[in-house]
């Protein structure tokens, strides 16, 4: 049996897209490579004409269910597993993927996930922010220039997870807490943290950076979520009491 990645469980998603143009590239290029799913964050210019003209009549299915948010965090609400496209690599962006090593991973993760596959703006990428939410990153190498079009670099990761596959069932992969759940946790242990003064007040998140890479390498499952916070909710009722 050849097993590969699911990919009805993939979204792609755009933060702040600038041009119409590039949108409906995406869309296009998802349409080539299987993928129906695509979500747009803050639209700096959502021209509903250039868009389809870019997309053209074949993915106008993908065009016409579009999803749209106005926040990036309520847009990855639903989702299990997400990862961050990025050009730049540093401090707070390691343990970075290729898109072909990334397509495995996915495979067995898409199995019982909903994933999105994060891309920012033209201009400048994903910020910092931005990359809080992702559980892992990816980067497409190039030679002396590493910007590429927007269109580009959504078809090189479609293109990427519709050939990803393997022999025999893979490894198995549980559901994943999903990102509201990831993100009232860290919201309960920043607080917890602060209460106890590990952290620093003045630049708690700083800090927090720190637990979202070690919890993003687990990554975690919704009951680990809820043992976690179960053990915030004790130390702080303790906390009360003394």
């Amino acid at each position: 049996m050849t097993e590969k990645v699911l990919l009805e469980n993939i979204t792609i998603v755009l933060q702040h897209p600038r041009i119409p143009e590039n949108i409906g590239t995406a869309a296009r290029a998802m349409h080539n490579m299987g993928i129906k799913r695509l979500v747009v964050v803050n639209p700096g210019n959502y021209d509903i004409d250039r868009i389809k003209k870019t997309a053209t009549h074949e993915a106008s299915d993908i065009v016409d269910t579009i999803e749209r948010y106005d926040d990036l965090k309520e847009a990855l609400a639903r989702y299990n597993y997400i990862v961050g496209t990025t050009a730049r690599q540093g401090k707070q962006r390691q343990a970075i993927d290729t898109p072909g090593q990334l397509a495995e991973k996915l495979i067995s993760v898409s199995q019982k996930n909903r994933i999105a596959v994060l891309f920012g703006p033209e201009d400048r990428g994903l910020t910092n922010d931005d990359l809080r939410n992702c559980h892992t990153l990816v980067n497409i190498p190039t030679d002396k220039f590493s910007s590429l079009n927007l269109g580009q670099a959504v078809m090189i990761l479609c293109y990427e997870m519709f050939l990803a596959g393997r022999e025999n069932a893979g490894e198995f992969s549980p559901r994943l807490a999903g990102r509201h759940e990831l993100e009232g946790m860290y919201d309960q242990v920043k607080n917890i943290l602060i209460k106890i003064n590990f952290i620093n007040t003045k630049s708690p998140d700083y800090w927090m950076d720190n637990f979202r890479s070690f919890f993003n390498r687990l990554p975690l499952r919704s009951k680990e979520v809820r043992i976690i916070r179960g053990i915030c909710r004790q130390v702080d009722r303790f906390g009360d009491k003394n």
